[in-house]
């Protein structure tokens, strides 16, 4: 059978922009009426609905992000929601890169603080979430270096995975190199987990109880890049983005890597490159990089009727690009 990404590519013309004035719209939430809930700095999120209008709801204001003259500070501090679920009652899970805490917020901003702790010990930066069909919420942390821009480095592995069901929260896989987003299969089998630091995806194999039953890498050994967001599509390709070189690939279900935008800027990204081998980067080398799109490309969403329109985050964008695929999106459990 053919892939339908066979000859697919993307150019910037092929792109339209939904939303404006947003604040690190990193992971994007798509439901089936055709609205998008994006992270938003200023704590919380940003509800777009289809006619275009938009309304940011906040847990509590906070101006920082917006406001700071410094961009290194701006990345590391204050609050900072990140990944994005919606739980069984659409309620929107929130895992905060900057409180290093799970984050439950209703619709109009009530929030708790879900999990901040794992055996008495502070969880590190929560960096994504994810509820599965049988409702257990999955979530990663990316490193417990308080400043994660230190930890972006191949010396460290101290990245982890966890799950919290009705067994309460517990680490399930730990050893990785700044875990960031996960994602199942379409049979809830496989969780595919993303390394930035490693340059690659491994997967876990998990059984009935959430327990890991094998661990293997999918796809290169080393994409090339700092992958940041993961989503399935329906034939079973992976899609992600490498983050400061601002590239969105494919990994083919036979492990193919194929490029189909590329909105990198080269040569500041070929000394973060050296810089990391080295293990020498800084602050200054992150942010020198990034393309003209939607700087530091973050996340890939499958949304609209059809699940063919694709949502591009990212941590440097104040709009949301988006362009048509030739292939639905595996639904997420909310669409189910």
């Amino acid at each position: 059978m053919s892939n339908p990404l066979d000859g697919f590519t993307v150019t910037a013309q092929d792109l339209w922009y939904v939303g404006e004035g947003l604040q690190r719209p990193e992971c994007i939430l798509a439901e089936p009426d055709g609205s998008l809930w994006s992270a938003d700095a200023r704590g919380g999120v940003v509800h777009i609905r289809p006619d275009g209008t938009q309304t940011l709801i906040s847990q509590a204001l906070d101006a920082r992000f917006g406001a700071t003259n410094d961009e290194a500070d701006r990345f590391t501090q204050g609050t900072l929601p990140n990944g994005l679920a919606f739980d069984v009652d659409g309620s929107i899970l929130i895992s905060n890169f900057g409180t290093d805490r799970l984050e439950r917020m209703t619709r109009d901003g009530r929030t708790t603080v879900m999990l901040d702790t794992i055996d008495g010990t502070p969880i590190g930066k929560v960096n994504f979430v994810l509820r599965d069909s049988k409702g257990r919420i999955w979530l990663t942390i990316s490193t417990r270096i308080v400043n994660w821009m230190e930890a972006v480095s191949p010396s460290y592995q101290d990245g982890y995975v966890a799950v919290l069901d009705n067994n309460g929260a517990r680490i399930v896989a730990d050893g990785f190199r700044f875990t960031n987003e996960i994602r199942f299969d379409a049979a809830e089998e496989w969780l595919y987990v993303v390394e930035t630091t490693g340059r690659c995806i491994t997967r876990l194999r998990i059984g009935d109880d959430a327990q890991v039953l094998a661990r293997e890498g999918f796809g290169p050994a080393d994409t090339g890049g700092f992958i940041d967001g993961i989503a399935f599509d329906a034939f079973g390709n992976l899609w992600g983005t490498h983050v400061m070189s601002d590239r969105i690939f494919v990994i083919t279900p036979q492990g193919e890597f194929r490029v189909i935008l590329d909105d990198d800027n080269p040569e500041p990204s070929a000394a973060l490159y050296d810089a990391f081998e080295r293990d020498a980067v800084t602050p200054n080398h992150m942010l020198a990089c990034g393309g003209t799109i939607a700087p530091w490309f973050a996340s890939v969403t499958f949304g609209g009727p059809d699940l063919q329109t694709v949502y591009i985050g990212s941590l440097r964008g104040t709009r949301i690009p988006a362009f048509r695929s030739p292939v639905a999106g595996l639904p997420m459990a909310h669409w189910r």
